[in-house]
């Protein structure tokens, strides 16, 4: 079955040419103009990854992204932001409130088209299947792509949850940020090591107690303590 993805963007031009290359690779597609009917349309639906510009009338796009990944019903869509802006500050903000990548305007559709690809196949799982990883109360189930401290149910996103998986995987040896951007998003793009790190912090914090055992190797990237 084809994949759904909905795409909120404003400008008409720039709508009209992501859709016309995503029905083109097989994807359904349904779009919004507005961002208030873009958000209603992600609750109603649940698109398998949503397109969403920064700047939309109505409701932003942080706001929507923020929204959904509060929902329980939603938290799981990946979300490629879309952006004429190309700071620093506003790429962080958007990795701070959940999504799985950024994309400066303009951009080149094979770009996109490679990112929605990479993204939609860590939604679906396809990773390297494993049997349980233990450490201390911390247990990962690669099948049911669940994460569990003692008794509490630690609700990651795809991106965390992969990544917390390879680090896992990796216990005791040290991940570089290279790395971790090909193994968890399926590919390296310049610049975007701070998204690395913006990943892990919001990890550690729902680690809680065990998020002293992600240690930072200064300048290099990042190991799991045996």
């Amino acid at each position: 079955m084809a994949k759904t993805i909905l795409v909120v963007e404003d400008d008409t031009d720039i709508l009209g040419l992501i859709e016309w290359h995503l029905k083109a690779e097989g994807y359904r597609v349904m779009t919004a103009k507005d961002g208030a009917k873009g958000f209603e349309l992600a609750k109603r639906e649940k698109p398998d990854l949503l397109l969403l510009d920064l700047m939309l009338p109505s409701m932003d796009g942080l706001e929507i992204c923020k929204r959904l990944k509060k929902k329980e019903t939603t938290e799981h869509i990946p979300v490629i932001m879309l952006t004429a802006k190309g700071e620093e500050v506003d790429r962080i903000v958007g990795f701070e409130l959940g999504a799985d990548d950024y994309m400066v305007k303009p951009f080149a559709p094979r770009e996109l088209l490679l990112r929605i690809r990479a993204i939609l196949r860590r939604a679906d799982g396809k990773t390297e299947k494993s049997a349980l990883i233990r450490h201390d109360e911390l247990v990962v189930d690669p099948e049911k792509h669940a994460v569990t401290i003692g008794k509490d149910i630690i609700e990651l996103t795809v991106t965390e949850f992969n990544l917390l998986f390879d680090l896992l995987r990796n216990k005791g040896k040290v991940r570089t940020r290279d790395q971790l951007l090909d193994r968890v998003w399926g590919y390296q793009f310049e610049g975007y090591h701070r998204t690395v790190d913006t990943h892990i912090r919001r990890l550690r914090q729902k680690m809680g107690p065990l998020a002293e055992e992600i240690e930072t190797v200064r300048g290099i990237g990042y190991r799991f303590r045996e």
